[in-house]
């Protein structure tokens, strides 16, 4: 189980990492300012499967972390 979980650990930030460099839309540091005018769109087709697919990996890799220091007690 703790192999699983070693794995699991080195696994899931990858991905995440990488999907949410997917979802960047190339807002810049003025866009953080306010510096764009852009109008907030809901999110559609591959747009919105990334983003659910991010917060699930999310929920994983910290489901993981807190099972690894449970089995750790």
């Amino acid at each position: 189980m703790q192999k699983i979980l070693t794995i699991a650990q080195i696994v899931l930030p990858i991905l995440l990492i990488t999907i949410i460099l997917l979802q960047a839309r190339g807002t810049g540091l003025g866009a953080g300012f306010g510096g764009e005018g852009q109008v907030h769109t809901t999110k559609r087709g591959v747009e919105k499967k990334i983003h659910n697919t991010t917060i699930v990996i999310a929920i994983l890799f910290f489901l993981a972390a807190f099972l690894d220091i449970y089995l750790q007690l």
